[in-house]
């Protein structure tokens, strides 16, 4: 059909609401609609081929598209998706060039196609208009702006049982609780409506169907059957992302209905995840690493019946608004992530995911491993005072030996990748220079490792490398949290909340100009309380060695990190570890005061 025929006012509501296209006036938005030719598209099919010369470009009117490549290897690599009211092609068909990637339709689709000519024909009548919508169009292209609508399309979820009672109808009814609370939400299951007509129907009306649910709804939650049948069929293709649902005991062999599903149209393009459902009272959820074998999925939940919080979280990450803390290290001054972490449970600020590095890798695990907070901070005081046992100054000053057996008693033989909430912990690798991020492996190792200064402490043998505390190179690793609230598959930014707390102070170092060089004797005077100290000692020397290159990604971490708090901590020292309470107490005052500023400055930007 040429111009919008039957899909007239759903195109000129989606050219308006485009930032590209709704900067036209309202004649030349007609005859730009008069000039597209809608179809419609079934999920799975190749719109645009990467390598071909392009000769028109496309406009979504409703449906989602899939950017993607394959690597050298064969592999796929997926890019954006785009919305209704977003376009993609403008720049290769002006210029006439090669495709410079694939686009396939993630569901069923109707997208408005302007030729080359219509475009030129167009140009002709329309050229200062023209000129300037698509010129931004290009300017937005080469600096990667993403298109925004203010009209989005709902997002969709098919869940999928793997076996018949895995408890998929759990998983759905849960998740559609979860986008409740976010927006309008609809759990979809097959009971003999007219979803299976219209599948067996005109391509047209089934986009009717799915479009008049997107009017009423922000989130629609497919629930599929155990077969590959023409429900499940239809949820898979209506579906921009896939829920596999096992129950714990169930096998964890691959099964026929994932090999079938994984030869439908389109199936390649959409985001997978698997969730492993265990009983409600689960002491700790298996280890995925089983489930991993033979899936390509971007993350496998661990998830427990009648907890809402889990499937609230599940949710978050679905969304890419999941969010992660990081726990900068810094001896006792670490007690204030106590504060910060009872400020944001108070503020009603959930942690999806948290990891850190020297003190706040200890406290994370804990708080990971959903000790209280109280619990948290007598343990890790305990922990603190109990001191170390010099050694042999062959590897390091002290043994690390009394350190490595109170961590195994704090944290037994827990692996992280048991932890109900996901976790990492931050360490220096010496033998590949470089940030090593521990998120599999032993709790208590991961822990060790990033608490283990070089030179004070042996380094962690991990894999035939030499593993330290990470604030050599990055004492605040809000970059790997970056990475893991992202999409792995995409190879794109992360998205989600980060919110950072960073307890180092940044003393001054610096001596008297007119001195040539340091004195043992002053700085004795300075420790024993004779004489002001005016100079650095040993500990302060190595310390800032010891953290220079964390102190030097600071600026980084502020700009990557969404909320970066700094607590007011220059009054204690690194070894206050009994004053642990007015510590975390401190810490707590502080983010109360900065989370209502921040929440505050996201309301006003709307």
């Amino acid at each position: 059909m040429t111009g919008g025929g039957k899909w007239q006012a759903q195109l000129m509501s989606v050219l308006r609401a485009s930032p590209v296209f709704g900067l036209l006036d309202d004649d030349v938005l007609v005859e730009l609609a008069d000039s597209l030719e809608c179809r419609p598209v079934t999920g799975g099919t190749l719109v645009l081929r990467e390598g071909e010369i392009a000769d028109s470009m496309v406009i979504v009117v409703s449906g989602r598209l899939r950017v993607w490549r394959t690597d050298p290897a064969g592999g796929l690599l997926l890019y954006n998706e785009i919305g209704p009211g977003e376009s993609v092609g403008e720049t290769t068909t002006i210029l006439h060039q090669p495709r410079t990637a694939n686009v396939t339709a993630l569901r069923d689709c109707i997208l408005a196609v302007l030729s080359r000519d219509a475009f030129e024909a167009l140009l002709v009548r329309r050229p200062v208009a023209l000129n300037r919508v698509f010129s931004q169009a290009i300017f937005d292209y080469l600096r990667h702006t993403t298109q925004a609508p203010e009209q989005r399309s709902a997002r969709s979820f098919v869940v999928i049982p793997l076996h018949p009672a895995s408890g998929a109808d759990i998983v759905a009814a849960e998740l559609t609780k979860a986008f409740a609370a976010r927006g309008r939400a609809d759990h979809l299951r097959y009971v003999g409506a007219s979803w299976q007509d219209a599948g067996a129907g005109s391509l047209e009306d089934s986009i009717g169907q799915l479009d008049e649910l997107e009017r009423r709804f922000d989130y629609l939650v497919y629930e599929a059957e155990p077969t590959v049948s023409a429900w499940t069929r239809i949820a898979v293709r209506q579906s921009d992302q896939v829920i596999f649902v096992a129950a714990s005991e169930d096998s964890a062999d691959t099964t026929a209905l994932e090999r079938l599903l994984a030869g439908e149209p389109g199936f390649a393009m959409k985001r997978k995840h698997l969730v492993v459902l265990h009983p409600a009272h689960a002491d700790h959820p298996d280890s995925p690493v089983r489930w991993r074998t033979g899936r390509d999925v971007e993350r496998i939940y661990s998830l427990r019946k009648d907890r809402s919080a889990d499937f609230s979280r599940l949710g978050r990450f679905l969304t890419d608004s999941a969010i992660g803390i990081v726990l900068g290290g810094g001896g006792a001054r670490g007690f204030a992530h106590l504060g910060v972490l009872r400020a944001l449970d108070e503020a009603g600020i959930p942690v999806d995911l948290i990891g850190g590095n020297s003190m706040g890798a200890l406290i994370g695990a804990q708080y990971a491993a959903g000790l209280s907070l109280g619990t948290i901070l007598e343990q890790t005081r305990a922990f603190a005072l109990r001191g170390e046992f010099p050694t042999l100054p062959a590897i390091s000053l002290l043994s690390g030996r009394r350190l490595e057996r109170d961590l195994k008693r704090m944290f037994g033989d827990a692996t992280i990748d048991t932890l109900w909430r996901a976790y990492f912990a931050s360490a220096c690798n010496l033998t590949q220079a470089c940030t090593t991020v521990q998120d599999t492996g032993y709790l208590w190792q991961a822990v060790l490792a990033s608490n283990s200064p070089a030179g004070l402490l042996p380094p962690v043998v991990l894999d035939g490398d030499l593993l330290v505390d990470g604030a050599i190179l990055d004492n605040v690793p809000v970059e790997a949290m970056r990475a893991r609230l992202g999409t792995p598959l995409e190879r794109r930014r992360g998205n989600g909340t980060i919110i950072a707390v960073d307890v180092e102070i940044r003393d001054d170092l610096s001596v008297d100009p007119r001195l040539t060089r340091l004195s043992i004797w002053n700085a004795l005077k300075g420790y024993i309380g004779m004489a002001p100290r005016r100079q650095p000692g040993i500990g302060d020397i190595l310390y800032r060695a010891e953290h220079i290159g964390g102190l030097r990604q600071r600026s980084r971490a502020v700009a990557i990190a969404d909320l970066y708090l700094e607590p007011p901590l220059a009054d204690f020292n690194l070894l206050a570890y009994r004053q642990a309470e007015e510590i975390a107490e401190t810490g707590y005052h502080h983010a109360i005061v900065e989370i209502e500023r921040w929440q505050r400055r996201k309301s006003e930007s709307g």
